[in-house]
């Protein structure tokens, strides 16, 4: 049967309106992993899902413009660091919370019902994006701006969770300890023992359903130096949800979204 205008077969696109030599020439540079940096023709061609002969052709055209390489003295191919001035174009401008949007929009959906991103100002969090679909209906007051006490929720405690030693400690030192929620530290000592739990685990969670409502787990954007410059969290009626399902339905994707945050701000600068 011919193939439809509606059925391409490069990303379902109508056939006139898409480039497929184009798309099979990403295929062929998304095909290099960091765990497999250096290719055989062969290799590549099965992972592009494209005949030898086409594999030939888009590698000796990626290496005529500089994307990429011949390893010397084999018959590998691998990418030159050229690809990585696409991305440096894109987010070089980019701010953190332009950067952050599209991934919090992610993270909200059957379960979640917000996602905020936060940092650190002194001993207070500062909420600076926040995408929510209904928590004005449970009394929920938390917009852009809203500041909390770090040491009380989890989106707080992960950033310090992911401090500099000397700059928790110097925090410590003038920090307010208020139990705003069943489970908040009321003493250093507390809170120290709570921030090595979340520094094991990677993630931080505040369960307030008898508060508030709301399930929330955080993880810290962390830099080269694995300190956390930012945090991601999101948010849950625990009438939705139990404290299991959860974690275990958000931690996977939250993680995912927080290092994708972390690597753009990096490159970015």
């Amino acid at each position: 049967m011919a193939k439809t205008a509606e059925s391409a077969p490069d990303g379902g696109a109508k056939d006139k309106n898409v480039v497929h030599s184009l798309a099979k020439g990403f295929r062929v540079l998304e095909a290099f992993t960091a765990d497999e940096p250096e290719l055989l023709q062969s290799e590549v061609a099965r992972r592009a899902g494209l005949d030898d002969g086409t594999a030939f052709r888009m590698l000796n055209t990626l290496v005529s413009l500089g994307y990429v390489a011949k390893v010397a003295g084999t018959r590998r191919f691998r990418l030159t660091l050229k690809p990585l001035d696409l991305g440096f174009n894109a987010i070089a401008r980019t701010g953190l919370r332009d950067l952050a949007r599209p991934l919090l929009r992610s993270l909200v959906g059957e379960v979640n019902e917000a996602a905020s991103l936060g940092v650190l100002d002194g001993g207070d969090v500062v909420y600076v994006e926040r995408v929510q679909s209904g928590l004005v209906r449970i009394g929920v007051d938390i917009r852009v701006g809203s500041r909390i006490p770090a040491t009380a929720t989890a989106i707080g405690q992960v950033l310090l969770a992911f401090l500099p030693a000397r700059d928790l400690d110097a925090m410590l030192i003038t920090a307010r300890f208020e139990r705003i929620g069943p489970d908040a530290p009321v003493t250093a000592a507390q809170l120290r023992k709570r921030l090595a739990e979340v520094r094991r685990d990677g993630t931080a969670l505040s369960d307030w359903a008898s508060v508030n409502g709301l399930r929330v787990l955080a993880a810290p954007v962390l830099d080269r130096d694995g300190c956390a410059v930012a945090a991601l969290s999101v948010a849950a009626p625990a009438v939705r949800v139990g404290q299991d399902a959860f974690v275990k339905a958000v931690r996977v994707p939250l993680l995912a979204r927080a290092k994708e945050l972390g690597a753009a701000l990096s490159a970015a600068g």
